[in-house]
């Protein structure tokens, strides 16, 4: 019973990290192709500026748990993925350097630098959590002894590489809902016209993704067992086409939460695909890590329970006050501030 609630967990924790740091990623991604001059740029800037490091801490938190409640999964998830994971890191410092530093100097290379790394410390995080995912969701080849038999160009296969597409549309789409609800003007209008380009994109892509999940994945399995579980992909269904409703009515707030809905769906969609799996082997069913046999102790489970359910409502009650202090639109003032630090 503790190691299915921690495998919700595990699932949960994941989702909240894809639906809040996947705006920044988004709006990351989409700075080179909205911003046309700095000040676009400072914008972009401030409207993920309050948020990032704090969304970061649920990827911090999911990591942890990987490590506390199923060590035996986070020793072959990291080896295996040791390469995407290390690219993920840098590209991760150097976003966050990106944030602090650019405007430390006012040059137009160093500025155009650090933009650089902007756009790639967004994008690549969000390709390779792609890549990572679709390939737990396929299966990856580890022995019974949890050593991985292959390279990262193993993992960029197929169904690896339109999962990395699939979470680079699906968060530009949930930043440029983000953007165009904190900016004004022109940066405002191009969000908004983003958002609509993209939403056929993530359709498309989903159909696609989803045919090459029945083909490539044993996830549909669990649904036929148990067709109450269907409720997670036909929710998500019925909020990315509540996204374009929303947005059609130009309801900017609620597409966001739907997109992030859509997110939290299509999440559980695969997490539970998966269960009890958490590394599929796919050189044998029989070497796969599940909940089970990767778990820590009964007493360990019982223990980060309790901290969890102290701790967690506490960060979520502070970055509820953080978006609630930042919750105006980015400002022309702020933007002429930024200017002159």
């Amino acid at each position: 019973m503790l190691e299915t609630i921690w495998f919700v967990l595990w699932g949960l924790l994941w989702a909240v990290y894809f639906i809040l740091d996947g705006f920044d990623f988004g709006m990351g991604t989409l700075l080179p192709f909205l911003a046309k001059n700095n000040d676009d740029k400072v914008a972009i800037y401030n409207a993920a500026g309050p948020y990032w490091d704090g969304n970061e801490v649920w990827l911090i938190t999911a990591g942890g748990v990987t490590f506390a409640a199923f060590p035996k999964a986070y020793a072959v998830m990291f080896s295996a993925l040791y390469a995407p994971l290390l690219i993920l890191l840098f590209a991760l410092i150097f976003r966050a350097a990106s944030f602090e530093f650019r405007n430390k100097k006012d040059c137009p290379g160093w500025r155009k630098f650090w933009d650089v790394w902007q756009f790639l410390g967004n994008f690549l995080p969000a390709l390779l959590l792609g890549v990572a995912f679709a390939n737990l969701f396929m299966g990856i080849p580890v022995d019974g002894d949890g050593v991985y038999h292959g390279n990262i160009l193993k993992l960029l296969n197929p169904y690896g590489l339109a999962g990395g597409i699939f979470f680079v549309l699906i968060f530009c789409m949930h930043g440029a809902i983000w953007l165009a609800l904190k900016t004004t003007d022109e940066m405002h209008m191009r969000a908004v016209i983003a958002a609509h380009v993209l939403w056929p994109l993530v359709v498309a892509m989903s159909l696609a993704f989803l045919a090459m999940t029945a083909f490539y994945t044993d996830l549909y399995a669990n649904y036929g067992e148990h067709p109450t579980l269907l409720i997670f992909p036909l929710s998500a269904v019925f909020l990315l086409l509540t996204v374009r409703v929303m947005m059609a009515g130009n309801n900017l707030l609620g597409a966001w939460f739907c997109s992030a809905g859509f997110i939290f769906a299509l999440t559980f969609f695969g997490v539970l695909g998966m269960y009890p799996g958490l590394i599929i082997s796919s050189i044998d069913p029989a070497y796969s890590v599940t909940a089970f046999n990767g778990a820590s102790s009964p007493l360990t489970l019982k223990i980060m329970l309790g901290v969890t359910l102290v701790c967690v409502p506490i960060v979520i009650a502070y970055q509820a006050w953080v978006y609630y202090v930042f919750a105006r639109k980015v400002s022309d003032e702020g933007i002429r501030h930024d200017k002159q630090r």
